[in-house]
């Protein structure tokens, strides 16, 4: 399952200069509004070094890492969800990613226009707040009339339940609060929460955008922001976009490093920015090693293990049998698979087994 996220924030704040130090592909950066005409869309290998330590132990023919795709969205402004600014169009984009990354504008400069004329990331947030909310209220507001009716008067328990989960999140939404705020207990109403596509359901990375000065303990903007998030249960980034650009273009990893520890920082934004938006939609990485291939799979923290076979093909989770189970720690230390099964350590497991981060995992399965 390859990792999917949304970039949003108003013009001018540097998502494109963002998008362009997190992917390969390259957003054109300009200082005016609108410059992302069409949604771009860049696709990040997931750094890992126990990937590099196994591709080292195994020298695999295939190596295939995890990754996530990044979908760069035109800047947004008031009345987006009305269409002002061509902003439809690019919420519609973001309808079917897992997480949001918005970015907020945390520097001073004279030489970059803001859209409203001041920095002020806590009012920048609450504007684009404020359009996803007006988008989710249209599209629960439509659903309400289509289901009401035979909810209240007709004897129908799917449509008594998404009238009971529509008139929740609309009540929440009334009150300036996302759709996330709301809770459900049932499965099927998670599940009919879901197949909303509600934009302000979206677990949300707020990315400070700040100059060099700030890059590792932040400034007087990202404080504020820290404090109007406080109570969303949101993740916060602190990245200095253009920094991280020019260090993009660096030709060695040696080069890009010193540059990293001459500003006070260990690793790189990219890094800290999908391992932040791995733990905000709980996240983790399983292994298959061998000398064919080695490959990276993302899976959601507590899933057992044949729903983490199916992510290889569905055939393995309807066929699943067992699982071979390997310790990452282990796998090293001994030296690999023929050493672990020889010391003992290899682990065989059933249907109830939750596959943890880091496991080496071999599917028995059978169709």
């Amino acid at each position: 399952m390859a990792l999917q996220c949304g970039i949003v924030g108003l013009p001018n704040v540097g998502k494109s200069t963002l998008f362009n130090c997190l992917s390969n592909a390259k957003a054109q950066s300009a200082n005016f509004p609108f410059c992302t005409i069409e949604p771009n869309v860049g696709v990040i290998t997931v750094p890992d070094d126990r990937l590099t330590k196994l591709v080292e132990m195994c020298n695999p023919k295939s190596i295939v890492p995890a990754t996530v795709e990044i979908v760069d969205i035109a800047g947004l402004v008031k009345g987006a969800s009305k269409g002002e600014g061509l902003g439809n169009k690019f919420l519609a984009n973001i309808r079917e990613t897992d997480a949001i990354l918005h970015v907020l504008r945390c520097f001073d400069d004279d030489n970059i226009t803001h859209v409203d004329g001041s920095v002020n990331p806590v009012r920048d947030k609450e504007i684009i707040d404020f359009e996803l909310q007006l988008k989710d209220l249209e599209t629960i507001e439509s659903r309400i009339s289509k289901v009401q009716k035979q909810a209240q008067t007709g004897g129908d328990k799917a449509a008594k339940l998404q009238y009971e989960v529509l008139v929740k999140i609309k009540e929440a939404l009334d009150k300036g609060l996302p759709a996330r705020s709301v809770s459900f207990d049932t499965v099927d109403e998670q599940k009919f929460v879901k197949e909303l596509f509600l934009l302000t359901s979206k677990p949300v990375l707020y990315v400070c955008n700040v100059d060099d000065s700030a890059a590792v303990e932040g400034n007087k903007y990202v404080d504020q922001v820290r404090e109007a998030i406080k109570d969303e249960g949101a993740g916060l980034l602190i990245v200095a976009a253009r920094t991280e650009s020019e260090i993009a273009e660096l030709d060695t990893y040696e080069e890009r490093q010193e540059f990293l520890a001459e500003i006070g920082l260990n690793e790189s934004g990219v890094s800290r920015l999908i391992r932040a938006a791995y733990s905000l939609l709980d996240l983790q990485t399983y292994f298959t090693a061998g000398p064919d291939e080695v490959r990276a799979w993302t899976f959601r923290r507590g899933s057992k293990a044949p729903k983490c076979a199916g992510i290889i093909h569905t055939d393995f989770e309807k066929g699943f049998i067992r699982a071979e189970v390997i310790k990452y720690d282990d796998y090293v230390s001994l030296g690999g698979e023929t050493a672990v099964r020889e010391a003992g350590k290899m682990a065989v497991e059933g249907k109830e087994y939750v596959v943890c981060d880091g496991d080496i995992m071999h599917f028995r399965f059978n169709v």
